[in-house]
């Protein structure tokens, strides 16, 4: 794969232009490092210069930026050779009759990208072993604290005097390796640059995802206490098991690192959900300790994400906002449960002359295809490509087909609602019409609904039964929330009559969502309560909170669906639509967060899904 990060300092730039430039690399490859690369120098960079150009000084500020931060590539070997200029970073307004220019602060963003041979090689921010694990400090800036531009400075509406600068090329290359070596050793845990907030803030927000505490001594780092937490100078943060620390010394001296000089050990991260800081003064003779923070680690993520919550009020559901922070502020975090063994498709199959066919249908504005093309072939189908025009002038007849695949996206930029167009260009041409029905008649058939597609398998009545009244058909409409919702939630497969769920029974598992009309609406009271009560395996995945009870709150419910219904299946089980995203997450590596226990299997437990299917064809 590719790996790729974004540096920018604007406000360092307000300093010192010249320094910002060369912060902005550097934060580029303090955020790129976590992911495993071929080689240092297989770095390139894209730069865009954007700048308030023929404005007084300007135009030699822009000079002296471009050539700091190019002179910087070149000692550490690298290259930029992309990038893109906006140098009219300027407007005017009218003043007492006069024109006034108002600039835009000259600034550059890097991006950074490498090839990345091995993608499950990337370490995240999240403390993984809390109680287990010791947090080691890089210092990359030789043992330089200055505050100007910080997170601080601006707290007291200040730019502050000095400006953090790139130290050392060579000690930020050593620095870069190092962590590369500990990575490819599977010695790091987790990980956070220092550049946006300083040492506190990486470390608060390492245990705000980690769900954890922390126990940290700054003392080595010296006597300035607010220096030391809050300089954004160019330093790197990591988690490793205690029984490693002994490897990583080892690694860090190849590179010239050395403990309590420029590199340190700050403390542990705590299962008890509490933060304590503290700092014993080297000039005191009786060496005494003060606890410089002593706070509850819920209490501050609260803070953290209070920004967040206020934005999300002005323009989501205020009432599910609210929900979704009483839940996060002591949240058990996910929960999952297999109920079975995943493997991989059997090579006979995958070889195979003989293959099911399955068409993955898409229509104008999806944009799941090659994810479901992905999944289907993985499990040992030929997939083919097929889009409604392709049916309609006879292109393609589906009588040549087991399968269809209704993809995600949004047809028609869900103008008409969503889902409304695609079913409507089924409903309304007859040529294509005749080839739905005919195929949904055939007993030797199957179709899987997904997100959009599952919006109008629904409109099309192909589940839970055929034959109801459009006006009393299940349908899917606007999320509870009022806004798009793109999450990583968690669903209970329950008992169920359909044929892609057989032996994932009582699992509970992580899935991707990403809708805005996915509430699950009955307009006729009698066929839910028909469902339910006497046909409750036609609700065969709910959303579940992280105890793994059904749910309709939210955020573990992103849409409101009564009873946590997020699917329906035809009585024989040949038809399942669901909101959620199960072809995103056939292949392991594409989980963005897998239990321990879970990181040796074989499979991804989704795919089994898919090779249902394929067993039911034979």
């Amino acid at each position: 794969g590719i790996a790729t990060a974004i540096g920018e300092q604007p406000v360092k730039g307000l300093l010192e232009t010249q320094a910002g430039g060369r912060m902005s690399l550097a934060e580029a490859l303090t955020n790129l490092v976590w992911a495993l690369l071929e080689d240092f120098s297989s770095i390139n960079f894209s730069a865009t210069w954007q700048w308030p150009c023929k404005q007084p000084g300007e135009d030699e500020r822009l000079y002296s930026t471009v050539k700091a931060t190019t002179d910087l590539c070149k000692s550490l070997g690298l290259r930029i050779p992309v990038g893109k200029d906006s140098v009219s970073m300027t407007a005017w307004t009218t003043l007492k009759g006069k024109k006034h220019p108002i600039k835009s602060p000259g600034t550059v963003q890097i991006v950074s990208f490498a090839p990345c041979s091995d993608i499950t090689k990337v370490v995240t921010p999240d403390i993984k072993k809390p109680s287990e694990s010791t947090l080691f400090m890089l210092d990359l800036s030789g043992g330089k604290k200055r505050l100007g531009g910080s997170a601080l400075a601006q707290v007291y509406e200040q730019l502050g005097d000095e400006t953090p600068d790139v130290h050392s090329p060579k000690l930020l290359k050593n620095g870069f390796e190092a962590v590369q070596k500990l990575i490819k050793e599977d010695l790091i845990l987790s990980g956070h640059d220092v550049s946006e907030g300083g040492l506190i803030i990486s470390l608060l927000e390492m245990a705000f995802s980690g769900n954890c505490g922390l126990d940290i001594d700054i003392s080595k780092l010296g006597d300035d206490i607010f220096a030391s937490l809050f300089s954004e100078e160019l330093s790197l943060v990591f988690e490793v098991l205690d029984e490693k620390i002994k490897d990583v010394e080892n690694i860090l001296k190849e590179f010239g690192f050395k403990l309590d000089k420029n590199a340190f050990i700050l403390g542990k991260a705590t299962k008890e959900k509490s933060i304590l800081v503290s700092h014993s003064n080297s000039q005191n003779t009786k060496r005494r300790t003060q606890n410089v923070l002593v706070a509850d680690m819920k209490k501050l993520r609260d803070v953290w994400q209070e920004t967040s919550f206020e934005l999300d009020k002005l323009q989501a559901n205020p009432d599910c906002v609210e929900a979704e922070r009483r839940v996060n502020y002591d949240r058990k975090g996910l929960n999952f449960n297999l109920t079975f063994e995943p493997a991989p498709t059997p090579r006979e199959k995958m070889n195979s002359k003989n293959k099911p066919k399955i068409a993955i249908l898409r229509e104008e504005g999806t944009n799941g295809a090659r994810e479901m093309a992905g999944a289907f072939y993985s499990a040992g189908f030929e997939t083919w490509d097929v889009t409604m025009a392709d049916i309609a002038e006879e292109r393609i007849s589906l009588k040549d087909f087991r399968g269809v695949a209704f993809c995600g996206g949004f047809s028609f930029a869900d103008i008409l609602d969503a889902g409304k167009g695609w079913a409507g260009v089924i409903q309304f041409n007859e040529k294509i019409r005749k080839e739905f029905d005919a195929f949904a008649e055939r007993k030797d058939t199957f179709s899987l609904g997904v997100c959009n597609g599952c919006q109008v398998m629904a409109l099309l009545g192909w589940i839970p039964w055929r034959g109801i009244e459009l006006s009393h058909q299940p349908r899917f409409v606007k999320n509870e929330s009022g806004i798009f919702e793109s999450r990583f939630v968690t669903v209970k497969i329950e008992p169920s009559p359909s044929i892609f769920l057989k032996g994932m029974e009582g699992s509970k598992l992580g899935i991707w969502v990403a809708h805005g009309e996915g509430r699950c609406l009955w307009p006729d009271e009698n066929i839910f309560n028909q469902v339910i009560k006497n046909e409750p395996g036609l609700v065969p995945i709910r959303y579940v909170d992280d105890s793994g009870n059904q749910t309709e709150a939210y955020p573990f419910n992103p849409n409101g669906s009564k009873l946590g219904i997020t699917a329906l299946s035809s009585r024989d089980g040949r038809h399942l639509v669901l909101m959620p995203h199960p072809e995103r997450l056939f292949n392991l590596w594409q989980w963005p967060y897998l239990p321990d226990e879970w990181k040796n299997l074989k499979a991804s437990p989704w795919l089994k899904m898919f090779q249902n299917a394929r067993t039911w064809c034979e």
